[in-house]
């Protein structure tokens, strides 16, 4: 099938990431969490994607298989690549480069936490304090990543979110949830969101990505997602920091004192951290892991190199071998950067439905109008600070934002496509070690 004609390049402006030459690797003992028991006992998803899929995106997106358009000076895409499905996507044009079984609607395991920060994010600002009550906590399924949340303990949002994205911490989801209404209207808000992103392959059960009956998602939707999520200022932050410190639980000392320290967590997406059988990815800055039962590993991932800006989802390697997941996210990585001008695309990431709107804001989609900007920096909100300079507050380790991603959505008007080129100033990005 010929190659769908070529879109009008929506407008991501994407700051080049500067990587120090020394890089972070994580200690061997940090491992990736133990996947947590599926919460509804269901099998595997089939082996067999169903023949028919969405065609959200292009037609070919919704066919069976690896879709990609190879000519001469085309690199071949990786042999080595098992997983059940898979998405290598240009985040600044859109343009889906490669895809296999891209809208096969499989458990999404933790990566749901994006479209849940994409949700939530923007209600609260980040140094609102909220006091934990045991109901707060309700309802965690057995076996989930936590970050370590007590009750009747203070946290600010900011904490909250560190555990969310460091530690893809179920009871922060759950607490953030609480403050947000609850779980089932946070659900219901994700959903919405989801319709509105046009992540139609989704279906959100449980808001931190806990293995539940129809709980799906797809490697196109959280691509999507990724790309959503990444135009606001604080996702960004939480997704790139490396290691912030955790408020612990409140004590008193040796001499009678009370106190309350705080303890180190590091981030579990190990492109960013290293692993004893993983390097540090070159480039890479967020986006999220996954890791359930029912899922299997899965992750999405942007990485920046020669002002190319990639983002590559990954779902439910068949290969059991250590961190297999980071390691073909890596390989699609690689062939994207080598393909990326090359290869005509397979089809694009839709622009959300309320870029259509009229008097709709570029850059903002309806349902999280500000991109992100909590409150304001008058509200407590994101500041307009520097991203490179910008660390995990209340003890952060100093490891800065890995990328800084900012931009515009296709606005169609009248039924015919323009370009919507809103620039922000977004410096350069600097890892920065310890």
């Amino acid at each position: 099938m010929p190659a769908p004609k070529k879109i009008a390049r929506r407008s991501l402006l994407v700051a080049s990431a500067t990587v120090l030459s020394l890089s972070l690797t994580a200690p061997a003992a940090l491992a990736a969490p133990t996947p947590a028991p599926s919460a509804s006992g269901s099998a595997s998803p089939s082996a067999t994607p169903p023949a028919n899929m969405s065609i959200v995106g292009g037609e070919r997106l919704g066919q069976p298989g690896t879709q990609v358009n190879l000519a001469p000076g085309v690199p071949v895409l990786p042999k080595d690549v098992t997983a059940r499905s898979w998405i290598v996507a240009d985040a600044e044009s859109g343009e889906v480069l490669a895809a296999h079984n891209a809208h096969w609607r499989l458990a999404p395991a933790s990566t749901l936490k994006m479209l849940f920060a994409d949700t939530v994010l923007p209600k609260f600002p980040r140094n609102e304090k909220h006091k934990v009550a045991l109901s707060d906590l309700e309802g965690i399924g057995a076996g989930s990543s936590m970050v370590g949340i007590k009750e009747e303990e203070t946290y600010t949002v900011h904490d909250l979110w560190l555990g969310v994205f460091l530690r893809s911490g179920n009871d922060a989801v759950h607490v953030l949830s609480a403050m947000n209404g609850g779980v089932k209207k946070t659900v219901e808000e994700m959903n919405a969101h989801a319709e509105e992103l046009q992540a139609l392959d989704t279906n959100v059960v449980s808001p931190d990505g806990y293995d539940a009956p129809e709980q799906v998602s797809s490697a196109y939707d959280l691509t999507l997602i990724a790309r959503s999520g990444l135009q606001k200022k604080d996702f960004r932050e939480y997704c790139s920091t490396v290691t912030a410190k955790f408020p612990g639980e409140t004590k008193k000392n040796k001499k009678g004192k009370t106190v309350r320290e705080s303890f180190e967590i590091q981030n579990t997406n190990r492109l960013l951290t290293g692993d004893y059988d993983l390097p540090q990815y070159q480039g890479i800055a967020g986006v999220k892991n996954g890791n359930t039962t029912n899922a299997g590993a899965t992750f999405t991932g942007v990485a920046e190199r020669g002002g190319k800006v990639l983002l590559v989802t990954v779902m439910n390697p068949q290969k059991g071998d250590h961190n297999e997941v980071y390691k073909e996210t890596a390989r699609l990585f690689d062939w994207g950067f080598k393909a990326s001008g090359k290869v005509d695309p397979v089809g694009e990431l839709v622009a959300p439905r309320g870029a259509a709107r009229p008097g709709a804001e570029p850059g903002a989609t309806a349902s999280a109008p500000g991109a992100g900007e909590a409150g304001g920096a008058a509200a407590g909100g994101t500041s307009d600070k520097p991203v490179a300079s910008a660390t995990a507050e209340n003890g952060s380790s100093g490891i800065g934002t890995a990328l800084a991603i900012a931009g515009g959505l296709l606005l169609l008007l009248g039924g015919a496509a323009f370009l919507v080129n809103r620039r922000w100033p977004l410096p350069d990005l600097v890892r920065r070690r310890r």
